[in-house]
């Protein structure tokens, strides 16, 4: 709302601003809405005398010796931190009838948990501002923020009709349509047409070839191909990152995606290093205070898990369990998955008694909303019955220590650590990785699946039509394939897949 109101503000405070003052109008407003220097201040010469300092090298003065400047058309000088705050509160308070608290913009920050440089992006996005690229302390009192040389350049921003494809968005809606009904070979086909037919139509770079890659990738991971994911998925992080911009939410999403298949393939420091990225991004967009916020915390959380890393792992998990707390109450299934993953934790650092209280909370919220029988209820109930064990006898331990027998020992912890198969499912489920149908399996069902005849090894032409090459099989592996060598195995079909989205293009990358 502060955004969308401070776009309405500008635009009438730019209608009478001559050509040659943009620039200093520009940083004049940003000083008065995002700075904290109470008296911003600038000062601009008329164009007859820009041209005449131009010609002669030097400063126009007036008899006096003063600089001379041009006050018609300079009504924008006058404008203060505190005129346009109230400002925008009246706008915000016409058109969306909501009453802004605070007496200023930093008073507001704090109240609803904002940062201003998420403010500033916003703003130069909607109105087409770019910016020079360097540090902006915008919470120094004694000095101003912004100056002319900040305002590298405006661009104009325009609302157009996106015209699709209609063949190729026609062959992957059929594909989505048969991927659902367990046809994953020719689902794979259809959404391998649309990526040729779209890649002809609109070229290399656009955002629905980078939803196309996005699904490719998906299908590649269910199907136990993590390579083939890595491939698709890499090509449509880049794509997104070009077409849309780093801090677009599709991107941030497509690292998170990115990092889960990194996982997947065993290497847990790029997934890692990617999480953090998205992390940062989503950081960049808004604020802590966001939901986003908890399901990234929560991978990394994950993966540091799974790295041994119990401690930083636990801070993470701990921010994610607050946050999911507070915008979803205190009965939600995210909560529930928050106190369960932050008890095994404590109980992979030893501490029984905390992962203890952790892990009742979170098996009365399974009780409660999936009942007893559940499969969630029932892991819960045996997790709470390991623990109560290894509490009890650690507490029974400590009590002939303080009675002063001697001889007492310590016997090993029993500490579940789970396994990286138990974590990628965690991870998978909650990142939205939703599995609808099973389906048996043979191992040479899924090589075909995946364009390998087992037969004679003939090789297929690839679906993004590149050249064919020779497909060779690779062994298996649990965690690495997800294909067991022995027979027939349950294998998902499908995980949820958008459609190619209608984004708008914006013409500016502030």
């Amino acid at each position: 709302m502060i955004s969308r109101a401070a776009k309405h503000l500008y635009q009438k405070y730019m209608h009478n601003v001559e050509h040659m003052s943009l620039s200093q109008a520009i940083s004049h407003f940003l000083n008065c809405y995002l700075g904290s220097h109470p008296s911003p201040h600038t000062q601009v010469m008329s164009e007859e005398f820009q041209r005449k300092k131009k010609s002669k090298g030097g400063k126009v003065k007036n008899k006096a010796g003063v600089l001379v400047y041009n006050h018609d058309n300079s009504e924008w000088i006058s404008e203060t931190p505190k005129t346009l705050w109230k400002k925008i509160v009246d706008d915000v308070q016409n058109h969306y009838d909501f009453k802004l608290e605070g007496d200023n913009m930093d008073t507001a920050v704090e109240t609803y948990h904002m940062q201003k440089i998420s403010l500033l992006r916003a703003f130069c996005k909607k109105l087409g501002i770019q910016l020079m690229l360097r540090e902006y302390y915008m919470d120094l009192r004694h000095k101003q923020c912004f100056y002319e040389e900040d305002i590298v350049n405006t661009f104009p921003v325009t609302k157009h009709i996106h015209h699709k494809a209609t063949d190729a968005y026609q062959f992957f809606t059929s594909g989505q349509n048969k991927i659902q009904q367990g046809l994953l070979r020719e689902g794979y086909e259809l959404i391998g047409e649309a990526l040729n037919l779209l890649t002809n139509v609109y070229g290399a770079l656009h955002p629905e070839i980078a939803a196309c890659m996005r699904l490719l990738a998906r299908l590649n991971y269910i199907m136990g191909d993590y390579g083939e994911a890595l491939n698709f998925q890499q090509k449509a992080v880049i794509m997104t990152e070009r077409v849309l911009g780093v801090d677009h939410p599709n991107t941030i999403t497509e690292y998170a995606h990115f990092a889960l298949y990194c996982f997947a393939g065993g290497q847990i420091p790029s997934a890692l290093q990617l999480m953090y990225r998205a992390r940062y991004l989503s950081l960049l967009c808004h604020d802590e205070d966001h939901p986003n916020m908890a399901l990234y915390d929560s991978n990394i959380g994950l993966i540091l898990h799974a790295a041994g890393q119990y401690e930083l792992s636990l801070s993470f998990l701990e921010n994610a369990l607050k946050l999911n707390t507070r915008f979803y109450g205190t009965q939600s299934l995210k909560v529930a998955m928050g106190y369960h993953l932050v008890a095994r934790t404590h109980s992979c650092i030893g501490d029984f008694r905390t992962a203890l209280q952790n892990e009742k909370e979170a098996y009365t919220i399974y009780k409660s909303l999936l009942g007893e029988k559940h499969d969630r209820t029932q892991e819960s109930s045996e997790c709470l019955r390991h623990l109560t064990e290894q509490a009890v006898e650690f507490q029974r331990r400590i009590n002939d220590i303080y009675k002063g027998e001697k001889n007492v020992s310590f016997p090993p912890l029993q500490i579940q650590v789970p396994s990286l198969v138990n974590i990628l499912q965690i991870l998978n489920a909650i990142n939205g990785i939703e599995l609808i149908q099973w389906v048996q399996l043979s191992k040479e069902d899924v090589e075909k699946l995946r364009g390998v005849d087992t037969n004679n090894r003939a090789t297929i032409e690839e679906i993004d039509g590149d050249q064919p090459s020779e497909t060779k099989s690779k062994p298996s592996d649990d965690l690495k394939s997800g294909v067991p060598t022995s027979a027939p195995t349950e294998q998902p079909v499908l995980v949820n897949g958008s459609a190619p989205s209608h984004t708008e293009n914006n013409a500016v990358d502030s």
